[in-house]
């Protein structure tokens, strides 16, 4: 079963900690980064099976908490076909 995972911290350089805790973890990919206020929030999201991708945004969030301030993560299984749409427009 597919899912995503979204990790939304406070700053770059705790987004790229987080994500690279992430792809280290689990068979997941990234398809998603989102950045506003100038790069000081970042959201990353990535894809694979359910426990993949909680065992990367576990690994992830905790990475992330020792260099930033981590916002939201959250886990959602079997996204709906217009989640998917919305993350992978330009």
């Amino acid at each position: 079963m597919k899912a995503i995972a979204l990790l939304e911290v406070q700053a770059m350089v705790a987004a790229i900690t987080g994500l690279d805790a992430m792809v280290k973890a689990a068979d997941v990919k990234l398809i998603h980064v989102e950045k506003r206020l100038g790069g000081r929030l970042v959201t990353v999201v990535v894809e694979g099976e359910v426990s993949a991708v909680k065992a990367a945004l576990e690994a992830g969030a905790l990475a992330a908490r020792e260099v930033g301030k981590v916002k939201c993560c959250e886990v959602i299984a079997r996204p709906h076909p217009d989640v998917m749409k919305f993350l992978t427009t330009g």
